[in-house]
């Protein structure tokens, strides 16, 4: 039975530990760890102290440095030491031991090949040595490492280095002193072989120095990764006054991680698929990655290291406001060097690709059994809520702030919050109450945000008075119960504070804010001479679903003349997703406004790329899901046929395009670079949309690539449109990279997510890549790249009608808990909304989900999940 923890029952740890010290013995197969924390009770303190521990041996624990307790004097379970009768203050040293080679968990101390690395967040300390690991205690830590100097000759950790030494027997120890307070999810240690690029920068009169470790042959994909961490640095000193505040700061990549990377103080740890970047192995889209995360573990710095959760429950009070700064950096930095319209445009396609994916994974989540609000009331496994909701609603929460009182007011808000909570693990609440103290400002049903889970509608129609010249348009907002919310029979979800900019297009009206605080309310603008069409919730300034019935005339009208980027887009959205959803062709009014787009070379390469990228998936069941329950292979189906539509009516355009911009220039990283290459490979996909004139065009881009953007886009549209070639250059791309991890990553997933072909066919390909050596130990990001692949990326052959796609999906959930329950509970995660298909996905999704739960060896990751699916 899982255990359900509560945010109403947050009650302070009942023991202050100011200091820590750790002494790492640091092997393989067996490390040694020496804990001695100061402690000091508190007035209302119980006559024990609880410390959290498992998966580790407890081998001695004493107070004050005497004699060790005996077993009467502490009680030790699977989970916790509970030490009896504490003094009201004084030391405990605890010594324990843990294997990292065995621990396939990834959290904790873990083995990574030659290496050992650690990751603590949420709760992965306690898998080391026995303590408070809460994010509420805060603590300044002075850590020992001693290894093997041949075999760990690289040992670190967080904070500063204050002494290193060579010791007896191969051994050396360094020793590392952070001086600011910090909860245990924030360690890190790493000891391995590894190279080392570093470079010093000045900042406010004080050297820094920074170091990017990496494997030896990885050494020349980390300059990107550097100079990401400089731009992050100079930054975030310019747009909030926030500088680097240590003698130096270290990021480590390895292979072998859950997630992106982690921010541990002073040492971040790294997802490899985020440090390493060269044009030959790494893409635009993985550039852009490395820049966003590097970006965003460093804002953490301040914005989740400095300032940190009182709880797991305020997990967003880091994460959403943290997603927002990398948003706010990656927009800036894909805009630097620009002119000014050129920025904009820039700037809109950055908003553009974090909102789709905001609206294809985060609405989803919100209208399904893990729907919860960005401050979650109730958990069983905190692992499961670092979750879209958390992280990209959050951001757009916090980007809300920044709406409604501006960016001098939302800076003087930031300066506010580290005024009051430097050092502190606070709430929510608290950032609220920082940004309405700061501005004067009412924020308290701005507070709605943090307690009500899903998406809110907001239903707009319009009133066009002639005689009067007015216009009016009528807002009724609603947000209906969802997850765990239809439990309480009693519910009703009070209105919420939602900034919204609206403009009326076709009349001389400037953009304004409207603020809706009712539920239903009415704005009247006035001196209307004719009637307008309302461009509303522009650059998205709220994360609400807005209907409005637009003609297609209207929306054709948007798409050519809105002055909102995003809206633009946004129309052509609705017009693709219309023509989808309802089974028919785009008018021709629609296309004859595409085509003009297509071709307007004022707008920039980037820009026209997205104009014409399809809604995902997704995204179109979620609004298939509104009228009518999900066929997923109507969806592909029609999907197909307006790809089709589009590539043979502007095949000539496409042509035109394809020419223009394979121009030969020598690969560089920069926005309109890479602008220019997404539409050339855009137009060089709808060329070979069953055209097999096009194939010389693909094979010829795919050998001449002096890139890997271009070569992975031409081997991509070759296994879609021409299988037989496809299978030449699918065999050529792996004897080229076979030494290159992530670039085999890619090799997985353009197999496992190819929609062409049989079903039968994309079987055997599973079977064949799963039996492949280089999957025979698959890492996190091996496993995502086939089994993720093709359960999430390939709609088509994984909602087989048979149930075979769901079948995969239950014997990979099974056979990945057993190793890696964090990775398998993200895979459980893709038939949550097995209740909004139709028959016979629907019955075949549960069936395999009760498979699952049925297992007894099921993880608590795990079972969460799919008992919440099931109901």
């Amino acid at each position: 039975m899982n255990t359900t923890h509560l945010r109403s029952q947050y009650r302070p740890f009942e023991f202050a530990i100011p200091t820590v010290e750790l002494l790492f013995h640091l092997e393989a197969e067996r490390t040694t760890v020496a804990n001695r924390f100061t402690f000091k009770r508190h007035t209302d303190a119980p006559a024990s102290m609880t410390l959290h521990g498992e998966h580790i041996e407890l081998i001695q624990v004493s107070f004050n440095d005497d004699a060790p307790l005996s077993p009467n004097d502490y009680t030790l379970t699977a989970t916790s030491l509970t030490l009896h009768n504490p003094p009201a203050s004084g030391t405990v040293k605890i010594i324990t031991t843990c294997t990292p080679s065995t621990n396939t968990s990834l959290s904790g101390l873990f083995a990574t090949g030659a290496h050992l690395m650690t990751q603590c967040e949420a709760e992965g300390f306690r898998r080391m040595t026995f303590f408070a690991d809460r994010p509420d205690v805060l603590s300044t830590y002075t850590v020992q490492l001693v290894a093997d100097k041949t075999d760990y000759p690289v040992l670190l950790s967080n904070g500063n280095l204050i002494a290193q030494a060579d010791l007896d027997d191969n051994e050396h120890s360094t020793t590392w002193h952070d001086p600011f307070p910090k909860p245990s999810y924030l360690f890190a240690l790493v000891a391995g072989q590894l190279a080392c690029l570093e470079e010093t920068i000045e900042q406010r009169g004080l050297r820094k120095l920074l170091q990017v470790y990496v494997e030896a042959h990885d050494l020349p994909k980390a300059q990107f990764a550097m100079d990401s961490l400089k731009a992050s640095i100079a930054w975030d000193e310019a747009r909030f006054g926030l500088p680097l505040d240590l003698e130096r700061f270290m990021i480590v990549a390895t292979s072998d991680f859950n997630m992106g990377a982690m921010e541990n103080k002073g040492l971040n740890i790294f997802n490899s698929k985020f440090v390493l970047a060269h044009p030959d192995t790494a893409t635009d889209v993985d550039y852009d990655g490395v820049e966003a995360v590097i970006g965003h573990e460093y804002f953490h710095n301040w914005t989740g290291n400095r300032v940190t959760c009182q709880d797991w429950f305020q997990l967003s009070l880091k994460e959403g406001l943290t997603v927002y700064r990398d948003q706010e950096f990656s927009r800036d930095q894909v805009a630097a060097g620009l002119s000014e319209q050129a920025a904009i445009s820039a700037r809109a396609v950055k908003r553009i690709d974090d909102v789709a994916a905001l609206r294809s994974a985060q609405f989803a989540e919100d209208n399904g059994p893990m729907a919860h609000p960005i401050r979650p009331n109730a958990y069983e496994e905190i692992n499961n809520f670092y979750t879209m909701t958390v992280y990209e609603k959050g951001a757009e929460v916090v980007r809300m702030y920044e709406t409604l009182l501006g960016r001098d007011g939302f800076r003087r808000g930031m300066d506010l919050y580290f005024e009051r909570h430097d050092g502190q693990a606070v709430t929510c609440d608290d950032f609220r109450a920082a940004m309405a103290d700061a501005n004067g400002a009412d924020l308290d049903q701005f507070g709605r945000w943090y307690e009500q889970a899903g998406t809110p509608t907001v239903r707009v129609t319009a009133d066009y008075d002639a005689s009067a010249q007015t216009y009016t348009l009528h807002f009724a907002q609603s947000n209906p119960a969802v997850g765990v919310e239809l439990l309480q029979a009693d519910l009703i979800k009070a209105p919420l504070h939602i900034p919204l900019n609206v403009a009326l297009i076709g009349a001389d009206n400037a953009e304004q804010l409207v603020e809706l605080n009712h539920a239903t309310q009415s704005v009247v603008f006035s001196n209307i001479a004719a009637e307008p069409i309302p461009s509303i919730n522009r650059n998205f300034s709220a994360p609400v679903q807005i209907e409005f019935d637009y003609t297609d005339a209207q929306l054709c009208e948007l798409m050519a003349h809105d002055t909102d980027a995003f809206n633009r887009w946004d129309a052509t959205q609705q017009l693709f997703s219309r023509a989808i959803l309802n089974g028919t062709a785009l008018p021709e009014s629609a296309m004859h406004a595409l085509s003009a787009l297509l071709n307007d070379n004022a707008l920039s390469p980037a820009y026209r790329a997205q104009l014409f990228s399809l809604p995902s998936f997704a995204y179109l069941s979620q609004q298939m899901q509104r009228t009518a329950p999900i066929d997923p292979n109507a969806i592909s189906d029609q999907i197909k046929t307006l790809r089709a539509q589009l590539a043979h009516t502007l095949r000539s355009t496409w042509q035109t395009i394809y020419t223009a911009l394979n121009h030969g220039k020598p690969y560089a990283f920069n926005g309109a670079r890479a602008g220019e290459r997404a539409l050339k490979n855009l137009a060089l996909g709808y060329l070979s949309f069953e055209n097999q004139d096009a194939l010389p065009q693909v094979q010829a881009q795919y050998h001449n690539a002096d890139n890997m953007t271009d070569r992975f886009a031409a081997l991509s549209i070759a296994v879609a449109h021409y299988p037989q070639a496809a299978d030449v250059l699918i065999a050529a791309f792996y004897q080229q990279f076979e030494h290159e991890a992530l670039v085999i990553d890619k090799w997985f997933a353009v197999q496992a997510s190819n929609k062409s072909g049989k079903q039968e066919d994309i079987r055997h390909t599973l079977t064949q890549l799963q039996a492949h050596p280089a999957f025979a130990r698959p890492n996190p990001n091996r496993t995502r790249a086939l089994v993720f692949a093709f359960c999430i990326q390939n709609p088509r052959h994984f909602h087989a009608q048979d149930g075979s796609g769901y079948e995969f999906w239950a014997d990979q959930v099974l056979h990945i808990n057993a190793t890696n329950p964090q990775v398998a509970s993200r895979l459980a995660r893709t038939l949550e909304h097995w209740r909004t298909y139709a028959q016979p996905y629907q019955g075949l999704m549960q069936k395999a989900l009760q498979r699952v739960f049925d297992d007894v060896n099921l993880s608590q990751d795990v079972r969460e999940i799919v008992g919440k699916a099931l109901g």
